[in-house]
């Protein structure tokens, strides 16, 4: 069953779920990284050997505002 959260706007629940991530080889989750993007010919972004961290999203079913939440 999924988690509920209330929404810091409306104070309606919120659902949790993911953003698609999606790329010419498929679908992903979204994740975070630290820092400001750096652009790479060839991948989009360059990681510079950083690890990205899944993100976790809440919306909320009345308003629709959407939180974005970093995976301990």
């Amino acid at each position: 069953m999924a988690r509920t959260r209330t929404c810091p706007k409306c104070q309606t629940s919120m659902v949790e779920g993911f953003i698609i991530d999606k790329s010419d080889s498929g679908r992903g989750v979204s994740a975070w990284l630290e820092g400001a993007p750096v652009k790479s010919m060839w991948l989009g972004v360059k990681l510079g050997g950083k690890k990205p961290i899944e993100t976790a999203t809440w919306r909320c079913g009345s308003c629709g505002f959407l939180e974005s939440w970093a995976k301990p």
